[in-house]
């Protein structure tokens, strides 16, 4: 279980956003993001730079741009000579605003891209973090499987041969949809948010011990499949013992901690006769219903306990 570190390139943020390359001396593709964090140099164009990240992609929106379109020639050319020598990785002006002729010789003196955008600053602002929280996100792979139920991603951990699997084709012919079989990558893209996903080489496939590997996407459809999933519920899968006691009430809620998120977890006994589908989808459906306020275990206890104290009284 690595933990891997991402960066982005800033020429995939450009295609994907479709930027305007105003200009564009240095090989994008040799630029690489690695901050999730952008900047509108608001403080910066008037000289503060304490505290300054230059490793942020920097956002010239209407604001600043009425600032700098009040200054003179001389007074611009300073400004921006402070900001580029800072190695910023890029500068997007917003809202298709016009570009200084001040900013060219110096963005060719620094080698810094500049690029344009037609939407507004707040729009392409969070889409853009949006995008590189994803990106960037903290991440790890773990050996399991990743399925979607009734809308819950739900992954299936355990050892191998226990019928993680066999449990996730089983799910495909009842109408679920497959992440990742084996290999899921989850990455944190929120203080309480994990979302996985299969490694590119493997995505879509799927291995059944004695058949081998099926392509789920050309045998059970297009809709049998999912590229992403929050994962909202983990189920550990465990060969069935004797003897081994099993929680039977669930009023004690597990969580199991991935990347410092704690997911609600729980332990599935497995042996033969015991429809794990069903199961799976039961479990599903019940995380949700706690998600939403309601716990069946709880319920019942405080059932339980009221017809206690009315026999009490009674007496």
């Amino acid at each position: 279980m690595d933990e891997l570190c991402f960066s982005v390139k800033l020429e995939e943020i450009i295609d994907r956003f479709r930027l305007e390359r105003v200009y564009c001396g240095a090989d994008v593709s040799e630029i690489r993001i690695s901050c999730a964090d952008l900047n509108r140099p608001g403080m910066q164009i008037t000289g503060f730079y304490d505290y300054f990240d230059s490793g942020r992609i920097q956002i010239l929106g209407m604001v600043e741009h009425t600032y700098l379109k009040n200054q003179t020639p001389k007074q611009r050319e300073e400004k921006f000579d402070g900001l580029f020598s800072q190695k910023i990785p890029a500068l997007v002006v917003t809202r298709g605003l016009d570009i200084f002729d001040e900013m060219y010789p110096i963005a060719e003196k620094y080698n810094v891209p500049i690029l344009r955008t037609t939407l507004s600053t707040s729009s392409f602002m969070s889409a853009l973090i949006a995008y590189l929280n994803t990106e960037l996100a903290p991440r790890l792979t773990r050996h399991g499987v990743l399925v979607e139920v009734y809308g819950e991603g739900v992954l299936l951990l355990g050892e191998s041969g226990v019928g993680k699997s066999e449990a996730a084709v089983e799910l495909l012919k009842r109408g679920h949809r497959l992440v990742a079989d084996d290999a899921v990558e989850i990455k944190k893209v929120s203080a309480i948010s994990l979302i996985g996903s299969a490694p590119e080489i493997i995505r879509h496939f799927i291995e059944i011990r004695g058949i081998g590997i099926i392509d789920v996407k050309r045998l059970f459809g297009i809709g049998s499949v999912k590229d992403t999933e929050k994962i909202d519920l983990i189920l550990n899968l465990e060969a069935w013992e004797d003897g081994k006691h099993y929680d039977r009430l669930g009023l004690t809620n597990e969580y199991t901690e991935i990347l410092g998120i704690e997911i609600p977890s729980i332990v599935i006994p497995v042996k033969p006769g015991r429809n794990l589908a069903v199961i799976i989808e039961i479990a599903a459906m019940n995380n949700r219903q706690k998600r939403m306020g309601y716990n069946a275990a709880e319920a019942l206890n405080k059932r339980l306990m009221e017809g206690l104290e009315r026999s009490i009284e009674q007496e």
